[in-house]
């Protein structure tokens, strides 16, 4: 694996938070050969989550663009989605992007991508840098306020070392997948999650409440722990908070459980709790308890059938047929295919296997002795 020219890794530009700021960026980025991206939200201090900064570093740049400033980020969406950006761990950004801007980029080559179709079991940025460029990065405090402002130095720091690395990582790997003949995989998987973020999650009424534990609930259990959801939903939206910042998971599928036995809640209600909070949950509860029989929620079925012997035994031979790629190729063999998609195969025909890509259809085809 070579090094790649390390030094330096551009200049640090004011943090931009005005449209004349943003205007010259741009222009620095429209004569750039080269755009690494990242984003940081907030969803540990605010419901439902936002934008907080946006992170991009070109050649002899690394910028901050403020989104909390409140100017208009059309243009720079606009010079960005016709160029390919490198990004780590890409979905995450390209949800909130898309959530917040409908924005899609063109493609992206993802750091964490390549460096799992290379086998890493370790992928995460600091390691990854450390181990390509031996550059130690601060892995920085998990629970970071990116809406504070001014942004401390540290997070500042932080935050522009996101994508500081990324350009000279990605050669890297870039270099390392050509060799091993694997480019072409992540391009694909590139493409795939470009495409999957730009889709609008669909939410489905009557999975979303279904919390942790729901399942060991009655029925009437259910009817309860529906109405308590909806009441901490509207709590958290209220008050900007994340929901498990005003009741756990845990203690929601408890309150219903009990509420559901008749037996006595007020040792399941925070002491914390203000009256008027405390009120309108035993309201939501006692809903719940009202909802007449009929009306209450069902348990989720199991899904899918036995497979016929037929089917079973093209299930064993995908599967080791995957995993001997899998120990030959020194990879994860669920990044091949999953389980659930060895049973699709299985079923042949019912067109679920055209979710696989066309890299781990040639592998699941190919024996290895034809390898």
């Amino acid at each position: 694996m070579r090094f790649p020219t390390i030094q330096p890794f551009g200049l640090f530009s004011a943090v931009i938070d005005d449209a004349p700021k943003l205007a010259a960026l741009i222009r620095r980025i429209e004569s750039s050969d080269w755009i690494a991206l990242d984003t940081e939200a907030d969803s540990l201090h605010a419901y439902p989550e936002k934008l907080c900064l946006i992170q991009v570093s070109l050649r002899g740049e690394n910028a901050i663009v403020d989104p909390l400033a409140r100017f208009d980020l059309t243009p720079l969406l606009n010079v960005l989605k016709d160029r390919e950006l490198i990004l780590h761990g890409a979905d995450y950004d390209l949800r909130l992007l898309w959530k917040s801007f409908r924005f899609r980029p063109k493609s992206i080559f993802d750091t964490m991508w390549a460096s799992r179709l290379l086998g890493h079991e370790e992928f995460g940025l600091v390691h990854l840098v450390a181990k390509a460029l031996e550059i130690n990065l601060e892995k920085g405090p998990q629970k970071m306020n990116w809406a504070r402002r001014p942004l401390p130095e540290r997070m500042e720091q932080y935050a522009r070392n996101d994508t500081r690395y990324l350009k000279p990582l990605s050669e890297t790997l870039s270099d390392r997948l050509e060799t091993l003949g694997r480019l072409s995989w992540l391009r694909e998987v590139c493409g795939r999650v470009v495409h999957e973020c730009a889709q609008d999650r669909v939410v489905e009424p009557d999975e979303v409440w279904r919390v942790k534990g729901s399942d060991r609930l009655s029925r009437r259990g259910l009817a309860i722990l529906r109405e308590l959801w909806h009441w901490r939903e509207h709590e958290a939206i209220e008050r900007n908070k994340p929901p498990y910042f005003i009741l756990s998971h845990e203690k929601l599928a408890a309150l219903a459980d009990a509420g559901s036995e008749n037996r006595s809640v007020t040792d399941l209600v925070p002491a914390s709790f203000p009256h008027a909070r405390r009120a309108l949950m035993m309201e939501a509860l006692e809903r719940g308890l009202q909802c007449p029989a009929a009306s209450h929620p069902r348990h989720r079925r199991g899904y899918g059938r036995r497979l016929t012997q037929a089917e079973q035994h093209r299930f064993e031979a995908f599967r080791r047929r995957r995993d001997e790629h899998a120990e030959r190729l020194k990879l994860d063999p669920s990044l091949i295919a999953s389980r659930a998609a060895l049973v699709a195969l299985a079923l042949d025909g019912d067109g679920r296997s055209s979710d696989l890509m066309s890299w781990q259809l040639d592998l699941l085809r190919e024996s290895t002795h034809d390898a």
